[in-house]
């Protein structure tokens, strides 16, 4: 057994050795709230960008569907989504809403189909609706 004297020469003679200090903490985290900042700065536009893109396809898609549920039927009037879906004109599985979540709405008048989504601020008749096509829902009056 070593005496008290070897034990505490031992424990001196090793070198000390050190955490982390709270300051070098608060430098790693301020770094990474710096890149994760600028990574939300860069992606936000493009992702506001690419749920716009999509609202605009899925707008077309239900247009088109619309179409060939008028011809096939033989109508003029217009379908519901569920009417589409049960007549197997939109795939089932398919997400029927917008990318915000509010369902499209279909306007048929004169043998024109439009289809609308309420866009990102969810209110119907801004200027951030999306229209397919993009002019008839306009010379309607979108603000319905």
């Amino acid at each position: 057994m070593m005496s008290k004297k070897k034990v505490l020469a031992l424990l001196r003679s090793r070198p000390a050795t050190r955490g982390v200090t709270l300051l070098e903490v608060l430098i790693v985290v301020a770094i990474i709230a710096m890149v994760a900042g600028g990574v939300a700065f860069f992606a936000l536009p493009r992702f506001r960008e690419s749920q716009i893109k999509t609202a605009e396809t899925g707008a077309r898609v239900i247009r088109q569907a619309t179409q060939s549920w008028q011809a096939s039927n033989n109508e003029t009037n217009c379908p519901t989504i569920s009417q589409l879906v049960q007549d197997k004109q939109l795939d089932p599985g398919a997400n029927t809403n917008d990318p915000w979540g509010q369902p499209y709405s279909i306007t048929c008048t004169d043998g024109e189909v439009s289809v609308t989504s309420t866009g990102p601020d969810k209110k119907k008749g801004t200027k951030d609706d999306i229209k397919v096509p993009k002019g008839a829902a306009a010379a309607e009056g979108g603000g319905e």
